[in-house]
């Protein structure tokens, strides 16, 4: 029965190839999308699940409770010490310390290479291999990293540095400062773990490394690159760790600092989602994700049942026979489920196909390196590949079985019979919603980004370019090279700064204003930077003046955000004095520039003081003429290379820093943009079938309008006006879904556009468009039909 069942079937949709292929791309579109969608969620799932004892691995974070709630990852040096040596509910603690964009040098013989790693450097205590699984495949576990000087490489690090030779006792050098022996090989990082770093020093190398002793003793001071991991003993309650974290504030905090500084514990599988602590996805993303695949197979089903239905008609006689000689509903019904199956199974092939050729281009989109996981992918199929076809073909199936025979003999089944028009009104209706809903979404994320990176930003991005500084105390190598980059044709302005005015590396501290009794309740961001910083990125003076040349901070430029932390007016801050850094540092005001946007546009302005600090220099920032760009990018390297020899020469557009801020809300919009137009795509081919459908219940009428001189556009409004008031109905249902989900992500902006009119319109208009197309084909074969076969196909 079931041979003969699948026989039928192929010979069904062999009849009706166009039904059959337009079936068939509908529901692979569908089916690829949620193939992929399932491998990047399950992916983004999986990072860090790998270790053993997950669920009682945490990171110790630190939390700010003062002008508002601050959170960052790293965590004063000295915490993870405490934390392992005072108290004992951790099994085992450790500290590491990142340092990205480092420089490695390997020396042999006469030969020298330089490798620039920007995933760069962690320098570990041995516990952390403890904690987390990162298989030793060379090396002594027992020892390594016990002893200063010793190096762990991952596989691919000791290929790219030695090739096929041994990579064991070979020595590197890091950042000219520090040497380094290798004495074991970790197995390369799974492709599933936020730990980025593939080169692990000795934590005893962190005084000689960073020339500061007093960073163990540092208690107020916090870098995102120094983070404590931890495995709590079984059976440690949240209450042990609120009460451990509480008491090492106790201890090593006084004043006011005790209702402000607090540490917590970060669960391991957390990590990668948590934005506020430097996690890579927000989990609110792949839910709308899962939710767009979901919407895709659901668009998918719906175009089969349209375009099932709509054949149903041509099918009447066949299944009035089958009747006649005894066929019962139930295996009229399977009948049809096996043609279901039949065109599902094509379906997940072509699928599958689209699937393997698309995931390159998302892991490129990712710069990930995704694969699919056979064992649940199959699962997945199988439980999607049933779930479409009872879906889809369920109710063409009944619809089919239910013909009366007789009327289905004679050609008299009426709309009715066939199953209802207004069920494949809500098909489509739900089809265009879930598209409308996408393009709305993608006009938004557009109109943001264009607005983030087209907007003033209170300074000037464009044609400057961005050349690192090695640490460096010699001033004459600076003050050389400045005279020489300025004899450069096409150098406009030469600056020296920590970083530009909006960048992801920041330096915060507290401060204290004209010597108040204690200090503000909230941080300062420093930029160290000379007397040409404001000229060179065209910030604007409100209040005061630039302060003079100087090597060291003798006066502060702040921004206007200071002015009103501290409600005054901008004026009223010149010749005020301000402490930073512990009152360490002690100036006066003598200018308040415009603000600007320190970081993207995801955060609020902070406060920002400027300052001359040549010890704190880490970047050269040119301004050029574009015309000249080539021959000065050329000009560059050579003096750098100069001035630093030993070094690895490196440049960047300061306009292509900034584009890394919306680096995810950029992928965002590309999936969107590529899934939007994908139920686009769907939702035509079920427009189509329902023209189909109606085109052939409308023959009649349709000749009986021609013969009475109905024009051919009239005729065409007859099927205008259905998908038009389909569209419009889509369009109310999904206005308010697209605003509710937009809003909720603007707010991921502190600065973002309005959800204006002129976004549903535009939504609605490029709708109404690719219907149109859709209708216009079918719908002209209808109306250009000759009135006399029309009027005799009943």
């Amino acid at each position: 029965m079931i041979k003969n069942y699948i026989k039928i079937a192929w010979r069904n949709l062999k009849r009706n190839k166009a039904y059959a292929t337009i079936s068939v791309i509908g529901l692979a579109l569908g089916i690829a999308c949620g193939i992929l969608i399932f491998t990047l969620v399950t992916y983004h799932l999986s990072f860090d699940t790998f270790h053993k004892d997950s669920d009682r691995i945490y990171r110790l974070y630190t939390e700010w409770h003062d002008d508002g709630i601050g959170k960052s990852n790293g965590v004063p040096q000295p915490l993870g010490k405490t934390f392992r040596n005072d108290f004992t509910i951790g099994e085992k603690t450790a500290r590491v310390i990142n340092f990205t964009g480092t420089l490695i040098t390997i020396t042999n013989g006469t030969e020298v290479k330089k490798f620039q790693e920007d995933d760069g450097v962690a320098f570990t205590e041995p516990e952390y291999f403890d904690i987390l699984n990162f298989p030793l495949i060379k090396g002594d576990k027992k020892k390594m990293l016990v002893a200063p000087g010793e190096a762990l490489l991952t596989q691919k690090i000791a290929q790219k540095y030695f090739g096929n030779d041994n990579a064991i006792g070979k020595v590197f050098r890091l950042d000219n400062k520090v040497n380094f022996t290798i004495t074991g090989i970790l197995k390369d990082l799974p492709n599933n773990t936020d730990r980025r770093q593939q080169i692990y020093v000795s934590y005893g190398n962190m005084d000689e490394y960073t020339g500061n002793k007093r960073r163990e003793e540092n208690w107020g001071g916090v870098y995102s690159g120094s983070e404590v991991f931890t495995k709590l003993k079984k059976g440690v309650t949240q209450a042990q760790v609120d009460a451990t974290t509480a008491q090492i504030v106790k201890k090593h905090y006084t004043g006011r600092d005790l209702k402000v500084w607090f540490f917590k514990l970060q669960p391991l599988n957390d990590m990668h989602f948590n934005p506020e602590l430097n996690g890579y996805a927000d989990k609110k993303y792949l839910w709308a994700l899962f939710f767009i695949g979901l919407f895709l197979i659901i668009t998918a089903s719906v175009n089969f049942v349209n375009l099932a239905t709509a054949q149903a008609l041509n099918r009447a006689k066949e299944v009035g026979v089958r009747k006649v000689l005894g066929s019962m509903p139930g295996q009229l019904f399977w009948q049809f489920i096996a043609e279901t199956t039949l065109i599902t199974i094509f379906a997940i092939l072509v699928a599958i196909g689209l699937s393997y050729i698309a995931l390159p281009a998302i892991n490129h989109l990712f710069q990930s390196e995704m694969e699919f996981n056979k064992s649940e992918l199959a699962v997945f199929i199988v439980l999607i590949g049933v779930a479409v076809v009872f879906l889809s073909g369920s109710y063409p199936g009944l619809v089919l079985a239910r013909f009366q025979p007789i009327q289905a003999l004679k050609s008299k089944l009426s709309q009715k019979d066939i199953g209802g028009f207004s069920l494949r009104r809500v098909l489509v209706v739900t089809q265009f919603t879930i598209s409308q809903v996408l393009i709305i979404g993608t006009i938004i994320i557009v109109s943001q980004l264009h607005y983030s990176q087209t907007a003033d930003l209170g300074f000037n991005k464009d044609a400057i370019v961005l050349l690192p500084i090695p640490k460096n105390d010699n001033k004459a190598i600076l003050s050389t090279m400045k005279n020489q980059l300025n004899q450069i044709q096409g150098v406009e302005k030469v600056t020296y700064c920590y970083r530009p005015p909006a960048s992801q590396s920041n330096n915060s501290t507290g401060v204290n204003f004209d010597h108040r009794a204690e200090e503000e309740h909230w941080s300062i961001n420093v930029k160290s930077a000379d007397e040409n910083y404001l000229s060179t990125f065209g910030m604007k003076l409100v209040a005061g003046r630039n302060f003079f040349p100087s090597d060291t901070t003798r006066e502060f430029v702040v921004n206007e955000m200071v002015a009103k932390k501290l409600n005054m007016k901008p004026q009223d801050l010149i010749g005020k004095m301000l402490s930073i850094n512990g009152k360490g540092t002690t100036a006066p005001i003598v200018g308040v520039v415009k603000d600007f946007y320190n970081y993207s546009f995801h955060s609020e302005i902070s406060p920002v003081c400027i300052m001359p600090n040549y010890k704190g220099y880490s970047t050269i920032a040119i301004k050029i003429n574009m015309r000249n760009a080539k021959a000065s990018l050329a000009s560059f390297e050579k003096v750098w290379n100069q001035g630093f020899p030993e070094e690895f020469y490196s440049y960047q557009f300061l306009d292509d820093s900034i584009r890394k801020f919306y680096e995810l809300d950029n992928i965002l919009l590309t999936l969107i943009e590529a899934f939007a137009g994908i139920a686009i795509a769907i939702g035509c081919l079920g427009l189509y079938g329902l023209v189909s459908f109606m085109a052939v219940r409308k023959t009649k009428e349709i000749g009986v309008r021609k013969v009475l001189g109905a024009s051919i556009s009239s005729v065409l409004w007859v099927f205008g006006k259905e998908f038009s008031i389909l569209l419009v109905i889509a369009f109310v249902i999904a206005s308010p879904l697209a605003y509710w989900a937009m809003h909720n992500y603007l707010k991921d902006f502190q600065y973002r556009i309005s959800i204006g009119p002129e976004i549903f319109v535009e939504s609605i208009l490029f709708t109404f468009v690719i219907a149109a197309i859709t209708v216009s084909y079918r719908s002209v074969l209808a109306a250009l039909a000759n009135p006399v076969k029309s009027l005799r196909s009943e």
